[in-house]
């Protein structure tokens, strides 16, 4: 388990310094952007802002879902983290729309940026995020994902800028400007909405993604003196820890020892699953369950 709380401190640690590396160049290139009058370096300053406040927020969460599980909160308190991707989808896609008003009507009027201090903000956003992401890659939380994205793409809105300050340089095209925001801007909002989706079937307790539970039923099915399972559940509390329980029906004759390896076979079937919780209730096959009456309703298995 220390190894478990090593590698947390470690998480929040990361976040912690991304978060005043990104908080401290958004400052900077707000105001650069409106001495340089570029829509782009605004844009990419308003998704630099969404990204600190996620940051600062997943930081906080982040300390604070590590805190021991109380009476209230029986599991802990996982599940905040996911209220910090979704807190911040929610403001990245305010901003971006906020954006979208703004640079839109600048087609119709480009005004030429200032492009020399553009490229100079621009190299600045590429080294800046391109450190906050080498800080975070690898994380295995939805949240440090989420971010590890998020700094990803403001290195990638920085080449953008950097590309477009080049060629206004040297040609006579400011529409490119508002161009550049508006497609950064979308591009935001593409991944800010899967996130968002993601996110929000965890919060629903879907079954996590890449796991397969009618194959994890099958298999408990066919376990030598399983005569069928039932009220089998699997949910995640923040896209890395998952919870599991089930009803194992078993002959009215098997022993202790029987149920005890039952009980071990079950366990096996999930090893490849990170799983937190696992409950695992045995019922004789002439045992009345309330819960298989519920599950006739459509989803019995066995």
């Amino acid at each position: 388990m220390g190894h478990h709380h090593h590698h947390h401190d470690h998480t929040t640690g990361n976040i912690k310094i991304a978060f005043f590396l990104n908080f401290g160049f958004t400052i900077i290139e707000l105001i650069g952007g409106i001495l340089t009058n570029s829509m782009a370096i605004i844009s990419d300053a308003l998704h630099d802002l969404g990204d600190s406040l996620s940051l600062g927020l997943a930081w906080f969460l982040q300390k604070f879902s590590k805190k021991e599980k109380t009476e209230q909160f029986s599991f802990g308190f996982k599940r905040f983290s996911l209220l910090a991707a979704l807190i911040n989808s929610i403001v990245l896609v305010v901003g971006s729309i906020f954006i979208l008003s703004e640079a839109i009507p600048r087609l119709m009027n480009p005004e030429q940026p200032h492009t020399l201090g553009m490229m100079g903000l621009a190299v600045l956003g590429i080294v800046v995020n391109g450190a906050a992401v080498f800080r975070l890659r690898g994380g295995e939380s939805m949240n440090q994902k989420v971010m590890t994205w998020h700094l990803l793409e403001d290195v990638l809105g920085w080449v953008a800028v950097f590309i477009v300050s080049v060629i206004m340089t040297f040609a006579d095209l400011p529409i490119l400007d508002p161009l550049a925001s508006i497609g950064i801007t979308l591009y935001i909002l593409y991944n800010v909405i899967i996130n968002l989706i993601k996110t929000m079937r965890l919060f629903l307790e879907a079954v996590p993604e890449n796991i397969d539970l009618d194959r994890i039923i099958q298999k408990m099915n066919q376990l030598p003196n399983v005569q069928s399972t039932h009220h089998t559940h699997l949910w995640s509390l923040d896209g890395e820890h998952h919870a599991f329980s089930t009803h194992v029906v078993v002959p009215s004759a098997s022993s202790k020892e029987d149920v005890c390896m039952i009980k071990e076979r079950v366990k096996e079937v999930l090893d490849s699953i990170h799983l937190d919780h696992i409950t695992i209730e045995i019922e004789y096959e002439d045992e009345y369950c309330a819960m298989l009456e519920q599950d006739k309703g459509g989803t019995e298995h066995g």
